[in-house]
Protein backbone atom coordinates (compact mmCIF):
# COMPACT_ATOMS: atom_id res chain seq x y z
CA UNK A 1 0.00 0.00 0.00
CA UNK A 2 1.33 3.45 -0.90
CA UNK A 3 0.78 6.59 1.19
CA UNK A 4 0.58 9.01 -1.73
CA UNK A 5 -0.09 8.57 -5.45
CA UNK A 6 2.78 7.31 -7.59
CA UNK A 7 3.23 7.84 -11.31
CA UNK A 8 5.51 5.19 -12.81
CA UNK A 9 7.20 6.09 -16.07
CA UNK A 10 9.97 4.72 -18.27
CA UNK A 11 13.19 6.11 -16.85
CA UNK A 12 15.15 4.91 -19.89
CA UNK A 13 13.06 7.01 -22.27
CA UNK A 14 14.26 10.55 -22.95
CA UNK A 15 10.84 11.63 -24.22
CA UNK A 16 9.16 10.29 -21.07
CA UNK A 17 11.72 11.93 -18.78
CA UNK A 18 11.35 15.29 -20.52
CA UNK A 19 7.56 15.06 -20.35
CA UNK A 20 7.76 14.37 -16.59
CA UNK A 21 10.03 17.41 -16.10
CA UNK A 22 7.48 19.60 -17.88
CA UNK A 23 4.59 18.13 -15.87
CA UNK A 24 6.41 18.79 -12.59
CA UNK A 25 7.04 22.40 -13.52
CA UNK A 26 3.80 23.33 -15.27
CA UNK A 27 1.06 21.08 -13.82
CA UNK A 28 2.65 20.61 -10.38
CA UNK A 29 0.74 17.42 -9.53
CA UNK A 30 0.69 16.00 -6.03
CA UNK A 31 2.31 12.69 -6.94
CA UNK A 32 5.64 10.90 -6.61
CA UNK A 33 7.23 10.35 -10.01
CA UNK A 34 9.25 7.14 -10.03
CA UNK A 35 10.99 5.48 -12.97
CA UNK A 36 9.55 1.98 -13.03
CA UNK A 37 13.06 0.55 -13.28
CA UNK A 38 13.65 1.70 -9.67
CA UNK A 39 10.28 0.73 -8.22
CA UNK A 40 9.32 -2.43 -6.35
CA UNK A 41 6.80 -3.47 -8.98
CA UNK A 42 5.63 -6.58 -7.12
CA UNK A 43 4.74 -4.53 -4.04
CA UNK A 44 2.88 -2.05 -6.23
CA UNK A 45 0.97 -4.85 -7.97
CA UNK A 46 2.40 -4.09 -11.41
CA UNK A 47 4.21 -6.28 -13.92
CA UNK A 48 7.36 -5.21 -15.73
CA UNK A 49 5.62 -5.79 -19.04
CA UNK A 50 2.79 -3.39 -18.18
CA UNK A 51 5.14 -0.75 -16.73
CA UNK A 52 7.21 -0.91 -19.91
CA UNK A 53 4.13 -0.39 -22.13
CA UNK A 54 2.38 2.52 -20.40
CA UNK A 55 2.65 5.20 -17.78
CA UNK A 56 0.95 4.02 -14.56
CA UNK A 57 -0.83 5.85 -11.76
CA UNK A 58 -0.99 3.96 -8.46
CA UNK A 59 -3.60 5.31 -6.10
CA UNK A 60 -2.97 5.32 -2.34
CA UNK A 61 -6.60 4.30 -1.85
CA UNK A 62 -6.75 0.55 -2.38
CA UNK A 63 -3.65 0.52 -4.61
CA UNK A 64 -5.78 0.94 -7.74
CA UNK A 65 -3.65 1.10 -10.89
CA UNK A 66 -4.62 3.20 -13.90
CA UNK A 67 -2.63 3.06 -17.11
CA UNK A 68 -2.12 5.22 -20.17
CA UNK A 69 -4.51 8.13 -20.66
CA UNK A 70 -6.39 7.31 -17.44
CA UNK A 71 -3.09 7.70 -15.53
CA UNK A 72 -2.46 11.02 -17.26
CA UNK A 73 -5.98 12.12 -16.38
CA UNK A 74 -5.36 11.29 -12.70
CA UNK A 75 -2.10 13.25 -12.80
CA UNK A 76 -3.85 16.28 -14.29
CA UNK A 77 -6.61 16.08 -11.69
CA UNK A 78 -4.02 16.10 -8.89
CA UNK A 79 -2.32 19.18 -10.29
CA UNK A 80 -2.89 22.89 -10.15
CA UNK A 81 -6.51 23.94 -10.31
CA UNK A 82 -6.39 25.13 -13.91
CA UNK A 83 -5.40 21.60 -15.11
CA UNK A 84 -8.05 19.64 -13.22
CA UNK A 85 -10.78 20.31 -15.77
CA UNK A 86 -8.66 18.70 -18.50
CA UNK A 87 -8.21 15.58 -16.36
CA UNK A 88 -11.96 15.35 -15.89
CA UNK A 89 -12.67 15.88 -19.60
CA UNK A 90 -10.18 13.12 -20.54
CA UNK A 91 -12.34 10.63 -18.63
CA UNK A 92 -15.53 11.40 -20.54
CA UNK A 93 -16.64 9.97 -23.88
CA UNK A 94 -15.75 10.72 -26.63
CA UNK A 95 -12.60 12.38 -25.28
CA UNK A 96 -11.44 9.25 -23.45
CA UNK A 97 -11.68 7.27 -26.70
CA UNK A 98 -9.66 9.88 -28.57
CA UNK A 99 -7.12 10.09 -25.74
CA UNK A 100 -6.66 6.32 -25.91
CA UNK A 101 -5.91 6.45 -29.63
CA UNK A 102 -3.54 9.40 -29.32
CA UNK A 103 -1.79 7.74 -26.37
CA UNK A 104 -1.19 4.56 -28.39
CA UNK A 105 0.28 6.49 -31.32
CA UNK A 106 2.60 8.47 -29.02
CA UNK A 107 3.64 5.35 -27.06
CA UNK A 108 4.52 3.47 -30.25
CA UNK A 109 6.45 6.42 -31.68
CA UNK A 110 8.08 7.96 -28.60
CA UNK A 111 11.53 7.18 -30.00
CA UNK A 112 10.74 9.57 -32.87
CA UNK A 113 9.52 12.42 -30.65
CA UNK A 114 11.66 15.24 -29.17
CA UNK A 115 13.97 13.79 -26.52
CA UNK A 116 13.33 10.24 -27.67
CA UNK A 117 16.12 7.86 -28.64
CA UNK A 118 16.23 4.42 -30.22
CA UNK A 119 16.33 3.02 -26.66
CA UNK A 120 12.74 4.19 -26.21
CA UNK A 121 11.61 1.75 -28.89
CA UNK A 122 13.31 -1.31 -27.37
CA UNK A 123 11.52 -3.64 -24.94
CA UNK A 124 12.93 -3.49 -21.41
CA UNK A 125 14.68 -6.86 -21.62
CA UNK A 126 16.73 -5.62 -24.61
CA UNK A 127 17.90 -2.44 -22.84
CA UNK A 128 19.81 -4.21 -20.10
CA UNK A 129 23.57 -4.47 -20.17
CA UNK A 130 24.73 -7.95 -21.15
CA UNK A 131 26.17 -9.97 -18.28
CA UNK A 132 29.90 -10.21 -18.98
CA UNK A 133 30.77 -12.20 -15.83
CA UNK A 134 31.63 -15.82 -16.41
Amino acid sequence: MVSQPILLFDGDCGFCGRTIEIARRVIQPRVRFIPWQYADLATLGVTEDRADREVLWISPIGGTVYGGPRALSAMLMSGRKRWRWLGIVLRMPPFNWMAGGVYQVVARNRHRLPGGTITCSLPAHMRREPDTHI
